[in-house]
């Protein structure tokens, strides 16, 4: 296996916006040297932080994109009960909190606007565009939580619980291990203290059944997106995905899987396939 030849890492700067239940940590890269081609907006997962995708933002800013991110409610640097959210409908208003603050930036009110949500992240993208919040014009999905794997028992909990106890927090069940094959990427998975392994009842009920309605959406999708996904992912159902693909307008989304790899994609040691085809698809749609 070959690991991508990285670009220079940076930190960002960070700031606070007010999302609906405290304040989110908003994050900056530096902006490229030149005029940015569009703005990527960060969406992370489940249990982890933005500050995760710091390559992710190099490799945009590399190819002429400025780089926001934000931590959601419950994680990593922003406010709010871990792995919790306020009410349904709550994480779709954070991020469009932080398109407006995008969209009234001078440097990037005009240039193209995209989303980039990995795995939870890439479920809230896709139920804020489905439900026509948010005016963006691109999106990228990286192995979304479009389905789980819940046992009998776990169903039957979520059936009754988020119901009557919509706050109560438990261990998320997300094997680590699992998060990529490569070996320190899972280490330092491990031991970086912003992640977490919380999730509420309300939370988890919310994925399970946003999930289903992004795929009963798909064939209305309407906004240009590139899916891309893990053959052997553990951690999110992959035939989910693909069910979605094949449901959704070919005309509208693109969708690459890649076969070996892990939940994520973008820390697989053959990521280069993975940067390089989000390349070719962003430059490819808007400035071919």
């Amino acid at each position: 296996m070959t690991i991508s030849a990285r670009p220079s890492i940076a930190h960002p700067s960070l700031s606070a916006l007010p999302g609906e239940a405290g304040q989110l940590a908003v994050y900056d890269w530096a902006m490229p040297a030149n005029q940015p081609l569009g703005t990527v907006l960060l969406v992370h997962g489940l249990g982890e932080h933005a500050g995760r995708y710091a390559e992710v933002a190099a490799h945009l800013r590399q190819w002429g994109f400025a780089v926001r991110a934000y931590d959601q409610h419950g994680h990593g640097q922003s406010e709010g009960p871990r792995g919790d959210m306020l009410r349904p409908g709550s994480l779709q208003a954070d991020v469009c909190r932080v398109i407006e603050d995008t969209r009234q930036r001078p440097a990037l009110k005009d240039a193209p606007l995209i989303l980039l949500g990995h795995s939870m992240g890439g479920l809230v993208v896709a139920r804020t565009l489905a439900e026509g919040l948010g005016a963006v014009d691109a999106a990228v999905l990286s192995s979304p939580a479009l389905g789980a794997f819940p046992n009998f028992l776990q169903k039957m909990l979520l059936a009754t619980l988020p119901r009557v106890a919509p706050h109560l927090c438990v261990d998320n069940g997300l094997q680590a291990d699992f998060v990529s094959r490569d070996p320190d990427v899972v280490k330092a998975y491990k031991a970086d203290a912003l992640v977490h392994r919380r999730i509420s009842t309300g939370l988890a009920a919310w994925i399970l059944d946003n999930g289903e309605k992004t795929l009963h959406d798909a064939s209305e999708w309407a906004v240009p997106t590139l899916l891309m996904y893990a053959g052997q992912d553990k951690l999110v159902n992959a035939q989910a995905t693909a069910d979605f693909v094949h449901a959704a307008p070919q005309a509208v989304v693109q969708a690459q899987c890649f076969e070996a790899m892990y939940h994520e994609i973008f820390n697989d040691p053959d990521r280069a396939q993975v940067f390089a085809a989000l390349k070719r698809w962003l430059l490819a749609r808007f400035f071919a």
